[in-house]
């Protein structure tokens, strides 16, 4: 009886991309962030450039502010991960996969880092060298009032 009612209960995983023959997928605006993350990356020119690990949100604005990439290594061993603005992606729903419009080269020599040693990406700094280095404006020299409440508990 139990296990009849686990069976009941259970909802099986959805693909929230959807079908790519459906055009509602295709024009989703709205993604959750589990189901992107593993998707694939490639340039323009179909190159690949890794697979998608995070997205990282800026707590203040609301905003996505970066997504980390991983790329290099073997089979999964040795991979580098990049923060890239997530203003430099497109995302291709009907090949769940992004588009990063930069040559290989200009991925291979981004500042990355390890997956044990973080880079502190609230620093200004470092986003700002980030965003340069793809060729974007950093997303908060245009943001405009925050979403984050400042004081004690929580977080």
């Amino acid at each position: 009886m139990k296990q009849e009612r686990e069976q009941k209960t259970t909802t099986p995983k959805r693909d929230f991309m959807g079908d790519p023959k459906d055009k509602a997928y295709r024009d989703r605006r709205v993604l959750s962030a589990s189901t992107l993350a593993g998707n694939a990356v490639r340039n323009t020119a179909g190159e690949d450039l890794g697979k998608m690990e995070e997205i990282m949100i800026d707590i203040d604005s609301g905003r996505v502010a970066y997504a980390v990439l991983s790329f290099g290594g073997f089979l999964g061993m040795g991979n580098k991960l990049f923060a890239v603005p997530w203003n430099a992606l497109r995302v291709d729903t009907g090949e769940h996969q992004f588009i990063l419009n930069v040559d290989k080269q200009v991925l291979e020599k981004a500042p990355g880092f390890d997956k044990d040693n973080w880079p502190d990406m609230a620093d200004v700094n470092w986003g700002t060298q980030i965003h340069s280095h793809y060729g974007y404006q950093p997303y908060w020299s245009s943001e405009v009032g925050t979403k984050t409440l400042k004081g004690g508990g929580g977080y």
